[in-house]
């Protein structure tokens, strides 16, 4: 479990809350993690042979940063000293740094910062830690909820070894919240030493509400005591029903906006709806406007969608996602909320195609890799007698006087692009119907007699 270490776990003189005095005292007490401390996991095997190496512990909140960099130094029998980046600087980090070379040299006597938050810190303050760690003058263990790739800069993370937390699970937390009510530490000191006890159904709900945060569990459990009544006989005291929804005040789904848990999301609802999954589409849609999501953000990710995942399959998947944005805009919050349910179920079950967006990056790579090409003569306008005199706009035939309003065999593209294809429409939705146009017309280009540019169309990957 997280929390501001460093405080003396053994006080017993001042108010502890329940998550810092069941901070686990050995490796086996620690909950879940079973990929980074369990039998054989590389954390473990680090801790049990002395083996000392600098680190990152990245994960969500409550699940066991601060605990693990204290189990971690008092295995390899280091000082460890506790730091947060929201409230250090450079200054106060060259003073820890001068302090645990003085202690290794003195006494020879190993330090371990913990810095919490190291996301917080910036580049030149991460680059104060190099030398440091380079040197084995300390052993750093940074802790971060945010994703390393993006909030650490390179020559600090290629000397840290990552271990990646997640959240517990039903069981770690089952696990712990027996604990809490069994351990003399526990809920007994609030309680005065009454049993507490709930039923298996409130018990899940509590667990439910924690969302995977082992510091949020024995949060609330810690308040649920206190607001828990005698048992009749007053032989323990109960958790019920009330005192819950007295607790439960807020949604405990875990949203960070902007954050790994936000993309993640992001990602999850585009790419159920990519695949016409209708249910999973709306469902991580609803949680995060469930967890506080920008509105704005999510309907035009729904019109992102429209175009570039069913695109002229079902040009209608365009209208329907605009269209309910701007229904949100109007109602709000919560009646709009069903329209954007609507847009992304819509889009889940329209057909798919990707050949607009694919024809879209490969004329825009086009266009930025080639030089300024001239537009041809036959389709400039001729607005003045010495620009016709001199052949602009000389031999552009006008669709509408052709048969079937299509020009056979004349060309629009610049002449070093003549015959190359970009858009490819498949064989589903509206764009089977295009597609049976567009080779219609090829056909016609193929026994037009007075073609500009002879030679069968290519596609652009033909180049």
């Amino acid at each position: 479990m997280d929390g501001s270490g460093g405080a003396d776990r053994h006080a017993s003189s001042v108010y502890r809350p329940l998550a810092d005095r069941l901070r686990p005292r050995r490796i086996e007490e620690f909950a879940g993690q079973v990929r980074v401390v369990g039998d054989s996991a590389p954390l473990r095997v680090a801790m049990e042979k002395g083996q000392a190496h600098s680190c990152l512990l990245w994960g969500p909140p409550g699940v066991g940063k601060t605990t693990l960099a204290g189990l971690y130094a008092e295995r390899l029998q280091a000082e460890i000293v506790y730091m947060s980046a929201v409230e250090a600087g450079v200054k106060e980090l060259r003073a820890v740094i001068q302090s645990a070379r003085d202690r290794r040299q003195s006494a020879g006597r190993l330090t371990v910062l913990f810095l919490d938050e190291i996301h917080r810190f910036n580049k030149t303050q991460q680059d104060q830690l190099l030398p440091s760690v380079e040197q084995g003058v300390l052993v750093l263990v940074g802790a971060t909820t945010e994703n390393p790739s993006f909030s650490l800069n390179n020559a600090l993370l290629s000397r840290l070894r990552v271990y990646r937390l997640q959240s517990l699970d039903d069981a770690a937390m089952h696990a712990l919240l027996e604990r809490a009510l069994t351990h003399p530490e526990g809920v007994k000191e609030t309680t005065g030493g009454l049993p507490l006890v709930m039923q298996p159904a409130i018990a899940n709900r509590l667990v439910a509400a924690a969302d995977g945060d082992a510091r949020r569990l024995l949060t609330l459990l810690e308040l649920a005591a206190q607001l828990a009544a005698d048992t009749e006989g007053g032989e323990a005291r109960e958790v019920g029903e009330e005192t819950l929804e007295a607790l439960l005040t807020q949604s405990p789904r875990r949203f960070d906006q902007g954050g790994d848990e936000f993309y993640d999301q992001i990602s999850a609802m585009h790419k159920a709806i990519r695949g016409s999954n209708p249910d999973a589409g709306a469902y991580w849609l609803l949680r995060m406007l469930d967890g506080g999501a920008d509105p704005s953000y999510l309907a035009r990710r729904l019109v992102r969608i429209a175009s570039e995942d069913i695109g002229n399959a079902d040009p209608r998947a365009l209208t329907v996602a605009l269209d309910a944005w701007t229904a949100f805009d109007r109602l709000g919050v919560p009646e709009g909320e069903l329209m954007l349910t609507q847009a992304a179920m819509y889009l889940a079950v329209a057909p798919k195609s990707n050949a607009v967006y694919t024809a879209h990056n490969a004329l825009l790579a086009t266009v930025r890799q080639r030089g300024t090409d001239p537009v041809p003569m036959h389709l400039r306008n001729a607005p003045t007698a010495l620009m016709e005199r001199e052949g602009w706009g000389k031999g552009y035939r006008y669709a509408h006087d052709e048969p079937d309003a299509y020009a056979a065999g004349e060309t629009y593209l610049p002449d070093g692009l003549v015959g190359k294809r970009f858009y490819q429409p498949v064989e589903r939705g509206l764009e089977r119907s295009i597609a049976e146009r567009m080779r219609y017309w090829a056909e016609l280009d193929e026994q037009a007699p007075d073609r500009r540019r002879p030679g069968k169309a290519d596609t652009a990957s033909d180049d």
